[in-house]
């Protein structure tokens, strides 16, 4: 007899626990999940950064015309908004990277992982409040008039 032949009531037995396996499958995470999601994004997106950074400082040496005409680019309002949205991803994307660093070799680490997770996020709003304030400042007066 083969290995895989099985019963019809071992097959339906078999279906039936497939079927509460898969109604427990969809994980709707929590925010230790979240934080990896998110770690990985904004990891991406330095690595994306960089790599256009990299590519328009290179300009410098091809085409200085080109270069200025990029920089004048990089001025706009919308650039700015991008610039606050870098600096919430890198200065996450630390902050979580010394939470993995302490839950990985920190014996007490995954004891306290979750109120870890939720001091960085703390820190991260306490820092990114007043920095999105003053990188988005001057964009807010030229488009509203100001000082």
């Amino acid at each position: 007899m083969s290995t895989t032949a099985s019963t019809a009531s071992e097959a339906a037995a078999s279906d039936r626990a497939g079927a509460s396996r898969r109604q427990g499958t969809f994980y709707r995470g929590d925010p230790g999940m979240w934080s990896w999601v998110l770690h990985r994004i904004t990891g991406v997106l330095t690595f994306f950064f960089l790599f256009v950074h990299v590519l328009d400082t290179a300009l410098v040496r091809v085409s200085p015309d080109t270069y200025n005409e990029v920089i004048e680019t990089y001025k706009t309002p919308l650039v700015n908004l991008l610039e606050v949205g870098l600096v919430g991803a890198v200065l996450f994307h630390a902050l979580n990277g010394i939470r993995v660093m302490l839950v990985d070799f920190w014996e007490k680490g995954p004891k306290f992982q979750k109120p870890m997770l939720w001091t960085i996020l703390a820190i991260w709003v306490v820092v990114m409040i007043p920095g999105a304030f003053f990188m988005m400042k001057r964009t807010v007066e030229t488009l509203f008039g100001g000082n």
